[in-house]
């Protein structure tokens, strides 16, 4: 593997958190990860240390405690990370997403406020846009926030929030007509607001309810839940900057270094994949020599070899894009799409390698079996990338007729 998935141009500081990154994988989590996965348990002693490595604020600027790392450094980070785990990986990301929202849009009080809890990761964040009548169709959100002297009582379900029991802080995105007169278009009227709460399952506030965890196919591990919403009561203070109206803009510049991150999390997945796959087709006999002579399988390593360097070169690009202060939702789009469809396959490929083996719950390649459709959905399915990328460059290549 020492050949595959290598990022030019990295600094020594880079490279030495990578390599320390990569150490703890390999050895606190690979080990146990297929075990945790099967019984559905939250991996509380790798996300403490996790913790202990700074992990939790590492895009955190270092004036509040953070190492004041780059989106790249983050990515590669988090591409070694799903490598051991997906699970593991998304207890990160969605912190991450919270606290860079933070960083770019809070109020000063509120960095202050959040900012070095959450670098230490004494406070852990979840983030929630969906809901359960929509999917991607963000601008149908009903859930609603109504203003009340000093605060707003908030009403609503939302749904599928990653890190929902376990997280302190919630970044909800809902509709708050107040101050936008009727006809203002869906995205215009729209607030984020910083919703505290106490990690567990039940009513964990007075007019918040975390039902309990979703059953899913993969993906476990992590917290998956619902957000019930019902006379909740939050101070005018805790609405994201401090101005009403803007939640649309700022949950989707969330999402968009999000899906650099979903990117990052299928570039590991593949390349377990490939480790898993290449191993076995060097031990596995048939017909008097390992299968991995056979130039049948020879053809399905070369190709999944490629596609784990492709995903792993635009993933790399659509980060530096933003380290830059470039705009990126087209390289972005890109990214997620192509590394969350070539998972699937190069994953698809090991198990096809492992023969019946691969069906069987005592090889790694089941998991990642099950772990791989996740990423086909998060963050926006293919169909909403390929929609992102069609009008960015429609926008790039307008003719002038």
């Amino acid at each position: 593997m020492a050949r595959l998935a290598q990022t030019a141009g990295l600094t020594d500081v880079q490279q030495e958190i990578l390599s320390t990154v990569r150490d703890f994988v390999d050895k606190e989590i690979i080990p146990v990860a297929t075990e945790l996965e099967h019984r559905d348990e939250y991996p509380q002693r790798i996300v403490d240390g996790l913790k202990e490595l700074g992990l939790f604020g590492l895009m955190i600027p270092e004036e509040y405690g953070g190492l004041g790392e780059s989106l790249l450094t983050y990515a590669l980070c988090v591409e070694e990370i799903a490598r051991g785990w997906m699970s593991v990986s998304g207890i990160i990301n969605t912190h991450f997403i919270v606290a860079y929202m933070l960083k770019q849009h809070g109020t000063q009080e509120q960095k202050d406020h959040f900012l070095p809890r959450m670098a230490a990761g004494d406070i852990r964040g979840a983030f929630s846009m969906s809901e359960p009548g929509l999917g991607s169709d963000v601008s149908a959100i009903t859930s609603k926030a109504v203003k009340d002297g000093e605060e707003y009582v908030l009403n609503g379900q939302k749904m599928w929030l990653t890190n929902g029991g376990t997280s302190s802080l919630v970044a909800v995105l809902v509709r708050s007509d107040e101050g936008h007169p009727e006809g203002t278009a869906p995205h215009k009227s729209m607030t984020t607001f910083l919703v505290e709460k106490e990690p567990g399952f039940g009513e964990v506030r007075p007019g918040l309810t975390i039902p309990g965890k979703i059953d899913k196919m993969g993906y476990k591990g992590v917290d998956t839940t619902e957000l019930i919403m019902d006379g909740l009561r939050i101070p005018a203070d805790r609405v994201l900057g401090g101005v009403t109206g803007r939640g649309f803009y700022q949950m989707m510049d969330g999402v968009e270094v999000g899906r650099v991150n979903v990117a990052a999390r299928g570039c590991g997945v593949a390349q377990r994949a490939f480790e898993l796959g290449v191993q076995y087709a060097q031990q596995r006999h048939t017909f008097g020599k390992p299968i991995a002579q056979h130039q049948a399988i020879q053809f399905k390593l070369a190709e999944m070899a490629t596609k784990v360097e492709a995903a792993h070169a635009m993933m790399v690009n659509a980060a530096r894009k933003k380290d830059s202060g470039e705009r990126n939702d087209l390289e972005a789009g890109m990214a997620k799409y192509l590394a969350s469809e070539y998972c699937k396959e190069v994953v698809e490929d090991a198990f096809r390698i492992h023969g019946g083996y691969g069906f069987s719950k005592e090889y790694e390649i089941e998991r990642l079996y099950r772990e791989a459709p996740m990423l086909l959905i998060g963050e926006g399915t293919a169909e909403i990338q390929k929609m992102i990328i069609g009008r960015r460059l429609l926008e790039e290549y307008r003719f002038q007729g």
